[in-house]
C-alpha cells in the first residue's frame, strides 16, 4: 500500500531468497572482496568488447542467484534490470539469455534499488513470484560512453569516481527464508544545475537527501530505526555534502550509521579518486556485503538509498545540467 506521498509499504514483506555479487580484478583488490560470489582477473571475460564483458558479468550474477535459491532459469517469472549502456543493452541481452519475461528499467546508478522496489511490488501484489532484480556496470564501458576511453589516459580531478566493474542480482519470493523488503521510497528528480560529469557525487547528493527526508516523513521514522543507512555511490565528496544537507534540514545521522557503498567497496590506497560509482556499486555492496552481514546477525534493519545521474552523452553535449534521482529500499531480517 502507499503510505505518505511516495513510499510503498509491502504487507507481505517479500523475501530475498538469494542474492549474488560478481566483480572484476579491481574489486578483487578492494575492501569487500570476501563478500563477492565470484571475482575475475580479466575485465574482458574472454569477450572482444567491454560491453559484451559487462553482459557476461550480469548473466553470471543472475545465474548464481538463481542457483543459490535452488531454482532454474525456467522458474523465473519476471526479470527486472537496467544498466548504464545506451538502450540498456547489457540488461536486454541478458534477458535474451535468461528467457524470462523482462521489464527493462533505467535509473542510471539508482537502477539496483529501482529494480528491487518494483520486484517487491510485483511479489507483494501477488502478480508474480520468483522475480529477479539485477543490474551491472563496467568501468571501461562506462568511461568510453560517458567520459573518455581508458586508452586515452585522461587525467581526472579529485571529485571523479571509479565505475565498479561488476553485477549484482537478487531473487525475491513470497515465501522463504532470508532478509525481507519491507518498504520502498520512490525518489523525485532533483536538478541543482550542476553539469560536471566528473562530479557525480556533488550532483546526486541533493537527490539522496530528498529521498531520505521523504522516507522518514512518510513512515514517521527517524534514523534510529535503522542499523545502517547507505547511499549508493555518492563517494566521499557527495557523502560529505549529503551529511551537511541532512544536518541543515534537521536530520542528524550518526557517522557510524551513515555510509556510502562507493566509499566502502574500495580500499583507501586504491586510486579511485572520490570512491566507487556505477550501477554495480550499490548492487554488489548490498547483495553481497550488507546481506551477508544481515545473515550473520550483525545487522537487522538497513536502508539502501541508491543514487543515479540521469544524464546521457547527448544531453551533456547539448550543455544540459544533470538531473538526479535516488530510490530508497528498507530491508529487514
Amino acid at each position: 500500500m502507499i503510505q505518505g506521498h511516495q513510499t510503498w509499504v509491502f504487507d507481505s514483506k517479500p523475501v530475498i531468497t538469494a542474492s549474488s555479487a560478481v566483480g572484476g580484478p579491481f574489486e578483487a583488490k578492494g575492501a569487500l572482496a570476501d563478500d563477492f560470489d565470484m571475482l575475475h582477473e580479466d575485465i574482458w571475460l574472454g569477450q572482444d568488447s567491454y560491453e559484451k564483458a559487462e553482459k557476461k558479468f550480469l548473466e553470471e550474477a543472475c545465474e548464481i542467484a538463481i542457483r543459490k535459491a535452488g531454482k532454474k532459469k525456467e522458474d523465473v517469472q519476471f526479470f527486472l534490470s537496467g544498466d548504464l549502456m545506451n538502450q540498456i543493452i547489457s540488461s536486454s541481452f541478458t534477458a535474451r539469455t535468461l528467457g524470462a519475461p523482462y521489464i527493462g528499467l533505467f535509473g542510471a546508478c539508482s537502477s539496483a534499488m529501482e529494480g528491487l522496489s518494483v520486484a517487491a511490488l510485483i511479489v507483494d501484489s501477488k502478480f508474480g513470484d520468483n522475480v529477479v532484480a539485477a543490474t551491472s556496470s563496467h568501468n571501461a564501458a562506462a568511461e568510453k560512453q560517458f567520459r573518455y576511453p581508458t586508452e586515452y589516459g585522461g587525467q581526472k580531478p579529485p571529485t571523479a569516481q571509479w565505475t565498479v566493474t561488476g553485477a549484482g542480482a537478487a531473487l525475491l519470493t513470497q515465501q522463504g527464508e532470508g532478509p525481507r523488503v519491507t518498504s520502498a521510497t520512490i525518489g523525485r528528480v532533483i536538478d541543482m544545475g550542476l553539469s560536471d560529469p566528473f562530479n557525480m557525487g556533488g550532483a546526486m547528493a541533493p537527490a539522496a537527501v530528498d529521498t531520505i527526508e521523504a522516507h522518514f516523513r512518510d513512515l514517521n521514522r527517524d534514523p534510529s530505526y535503522y542499523d545502517i543507512i547507505a547511499t549508493g555511490d555518492l563517494g566521499r565528496v557527495g557523502h560529505h555534502i549529503a551529511t551537511d544537507l541532512l544536518t541543515k534540514h534537521g536530520i542528524k545521522i550518526p557517522n557510524e550509521k551513515f555510509t556510502d557503498c562507493g566509499i566502502l567497496i574500495y580500499k583507501k590506497e586504491q586510486p579511485v579518486m572520490a570512491g566507487g560509482s556505477g550501477c554495480g556499486c550499490s548492487a554488489t555492496v548490498t547483495y553481497g556485503h550488507f546481506l551477508n552481514r544481515m545473515k550473520k546477525g550483525e545487522l537487522k534493519k538497513i536502508l539502501i538509498v541508491a543514487t543515479g545521474a540521469l544524464m546521457s552523452p547527448l544531453s551533456y553535449q547539448q550543455k544540459e545540467s544533470i538531473p538526479c534521482i535516488a530510490h530508497a529500499v528498507a530491508i529487514e531480517m
